[in-house]
Formats: C-alpha cells, structure tokens, sequence
C-alpha cells in the first residue's frame, strides 16, 4: 500500500509531463530544402513564390513585399551602415569661407554611426528570422496542398492566428518593444565599452577593445579597481538593507492594522496610501534640506541644547549611509504595507482554523503558515524590488547626490553604480567607462535575480501553495 502511494506522485508527474510534451514540428528548414518541390525550393530566394503557386496569394505578395523592401533598404542605406562600422567614420568637419560666409560640411558622428550600424544588424536578424518563417510557410502549404487538395486561404490563416495560435499573435507586439526599446540600447550601450567615447572624442571615436575593462580593473586612474570594489559592494548592502528593511517593517505594520482588535483599520491605510500619492522627488528633495547642516533639523536639535554642532548627515560616510538607508523606510514602507495586506486577506482561513485546533501558537502559526505564504507569493516581488534598489537612482542622486564625496573622486561614498555611471556619462562625458559600469550592473543584477528565483518555491512549485 505504502508503495502504490509513493509511485502515484511519481505517476502524476509523468502523467503530466506527458500531457505537456510538445512534438516537433515537420515544417522545418531542413525539410524543406531536402523534401520541397521547385516552388518551395524557390521560396529560399524568392520569399512567397511556393505560397503564391498554391494560390495563396495575399499571403506571397506580402512575402514579397517584406524581401523587396529589405533589398531596397540595404541598396539605399543598410550596406553603407554596416561598411563603416568598423571605422565608425572617418571624415570630420570641414569650414570653407565663401564671399565672405564661412559654409560648414559636416563631417562623420560615430554615435550615428553606430546607432545606424546596429540598427541595421537588428533589423537583418529580424529578416532572418522572417525569411525563415515564410521559406517555412511554402513548405507547410505545399504538405497541405498535398494532404487536403488546397491549401488555407488567407481567411483560414486569419483565424488560425487569432485562435489557435492567438497567444502568438498577442506576444509578437510586447517582444517586439522589448527587442526595440530594450535589446537594442543595452547593446548600443554594451558596444561603448569598447571604444574610446569619452570627453576628448566627442564626434570620432574608435575602438579600443577591452581597454576600458583594463582601466576599470587597474590600480590608479580616476576609476580604478579598488573604487568599483567600494561602489559595489555599497550597492549590493544598500539595495539589501532598502529591500528587506522595507519588507519586514511594512509586514509587522502591516499585521499590526490586519489584527482583529485593531480599530481604525480604514484610516492607517489611508495614511500610508496619502504618503504613496506624494511625489517621491519632492520628499527627498525637502528632506534633503532639513538634513543639511543649516537645515530644520539640526537647527531645532541645537536650539533645545541636545547637540552642540550639526550632525554630519551628509559629511561623514557612516552617517550618510544611514541616512539613505533610514530615509528609504519612509518612502518604501507604505508599498510594503500595501502589498502585504492584500495578501494577508487572501490566506485561506482553513489553515489558521487548522492551526488553532492543533494548539499551534501565535509564532508558529506565524512561522508555519504567514510567513511560508507571503514568501511564496512575493518572491518575484522581492527579486524585482531588490533589482529595482540596485538602480534606486532617485532615492541616492536627490537625497545624498552620492556625498560625501572626497576630492578629486569620481564616486561618492553613498554613490550607487547607476548614481556613478551617470556622473561619469553626463557630468564627465566618459560614456565609455561608464558603459563597462553599465555592463557590470547588468551581470550582478542578472546572477543574483536568476540565482534567488530559481531556487524559490515560486519557480520550482508553480502549481500552487502547499
């Protein structure tokens, strides 16, 4: 008996697993080219030849239409982009003086040119990608043609892609705007690592390749190895202390308002959703100034004699650190409670009815119920709120603008990697450095998110609480 029951888990996975499997599809490239008749086998060259011999006509022409247009833009511009990548231009501006007027001709940008390059690349995969789905969309009419006597019509696709197939046809527009608006600056930025765009090549520049790893990485410089030590592991205890500080206070006051005997429920939640409804930077701008040393803090602590001179709230690194950190709670908390109350209402009562009966008490019902649920549910939450502290750019750059900073550093003491890469891009002009920044924020950010998430419950349980 023990052993049919421990196999019936086992059973179910496979049950499910089975019920899950998705076979290959016949369709493929390689079919195509090896199984296809003339008309497909032309459709490698001539996209929508095979669907237009099988009388899908709009569907071939717009085939067509798409190829024609790609060829068109390489022949105009696209070859031209991807040529002068590897310069990245060459030509600059020259001044000539005509009857008298000086006449400017404006020479190569290679921020342009290589937006333009990448673009084009971008735009070339994206072909690719296209041509691979007509060549495929030939061969699949020529099966169907064979099997049925005709192939769908342009109607019959319509409907396939709205129903069948809808949840592709949703999911094209959003992944489309993350490869356009996301993809596609970062590795815009990832290329500037590896040129020398900096304040002395503006409008030229060239590539340098991993000079710039080098320089970050090096003893001296003004960015140097033991500096993106320091601004590092400052990002990683801030954005740890921001997340979980916030999580933990929000969730004692959270169950606090949530208790049975606590009154006026209605009216703390409102409290906290009036904070929420302040704009962030209008707070830590007026905090910004009460905490300085000729602010309304210290001016009121020194008048009633508790303190002699102005506290260093932004001059001593300990406690600008503490500062940004307890300032946060203040702006973080009320998310926390919001989130929290939610969730805590949507417990199943059962098992707080279960726990009573058992005898559980209040901090095991707490350990063994609350806490595993919220945990369970706000994972995903927590990984997006810690990624988010990591590049909390409002929070450091109009509270602490990164001070105390000493002289003649690029970075402050409470400067984040973003507060940083923004100093060295649009205070020094030194997008290079501040590109390799860029891409080693991606990397921490990208091991610790897919790290936490695949060992939570969230991700390894997706069926359910249990």
């Amino acid at each position: 008996m023990e052993a049919t029951t421990s196999a019936r888990p086992v059973r179910c996975a496979l049950i499910r697993r089975k019920a899950d499997y998705i076979p290959p599809s016949r369709y493929t490239l390689r079919a195509a080219l090896t199984d296809g008749d003339a008309f497909t086998r032309l459709s490698f060259l001539i996209l929508g030849a095979g669907n237009i011999a099988r009388k899908q006509i709009l569907k071939g022409l717009l085939f067509l239409a798409v190829e024609v247009a790609y060829i068109a833009f390489m022949v105009t511009s696209g070859a031209e982009n991807l040529a002068m990548i590897p310069s990245l231009g060459w030509r600059e501006q020259t001044a000539e003086k005509i009857d008298g007027y000086w006449h400017y001709t404006p020479g190569d940008n290679s921020v342009i040119v290589l937006l333009y390059g990448m673009a084009t690349i971008f735009i070339t995969l994206l072909f690719v990608v296209f041509w691979a789905y007509a060549v495929r969309s030939a061969y699949k009419a020529q099966l169907l043609a064979a099997e049925t006597g005709e192939a769908p019509d342009f109607i019959q696709d319509w409907r396939n892609i709205t129903d069948r197939e809808a949840q592709v046809s949703l999911m094209a527009l959003p992944v489309l705007g993350i490869l356009i608006f996301s993809i596609l600056p970062t590795l815009f930025m990832m290329c500037m690592a590896f040129t020398n765009y900096d304040s002395d090549h503006v409008l030229l520049f060239d590539w340098v390749g991993l000079k710039n790893f080098g320089q970050l990485f090096s003893a001296d410089g003004a960015v140097n190895a033991s500096l993106f030590g320091e601004v590092l592991a400052w990002t990683l205890v801030w954005a740890f202390f921001a997340t979980f500080l916030n999580f933990f206070l929000g969730l004692f006051l959270a169950m606090i308002i949530n208790r049975p005997t606590t009154h006026l429920k209605g009216f703390y939640r409102a409290v906290f959703s009036l904070s929420i409804a302040v704009p962030q930077f209008v707070s830590l701008l007026v905090i910004n100034q009460m905490l300085q040393p000729e602010g309304a803090i210290n001016r009121l602590l020194m008048n009633w004699g508790w303190i002699d001179e102005a506290l260093p709230f932004f001059t001593d690194a300990t406690w600008a650190r503490v500062t940004v950190i307890v300032v946060n709670l203040w702006i973080g908390i009320p998310f926390t409670i919001m989130q929290i109350t939610g969730i805590l209402q949507n417990i199943p009562a059962e098992q707080y009815e279960a726990a009573r009966i058992d005898g559980a008490s209040w901090w095991q019902t707490f350990t063994r119920i609350t806490m595993p649920y919220l945990v369970f549910v706000l994972t995903p939450y927590l990984i997006t709120t810690f990624t988010g502290n990591v590049n909390n750019f409002n929070v450091i750059y109009l509270l602490s603008n990164g001070n105390p900073t000493p002289v003649g550093a690029t970075a402050g003491k409470t400067d984040l990697l973003i507060t940083w890469l923004y100093k060295l891009t649009v205070d020094k002009g030194d997008y290079n450095l501040g590109a390799v920044i860029g891409i080693f924020t991606f990397i921490t950010l990208a091991i610790v998110s897919l790290i936490t998430y695949r060992s939570s419950a969230s991700y390894k349980d997706e069926g359910g609480f249990r």
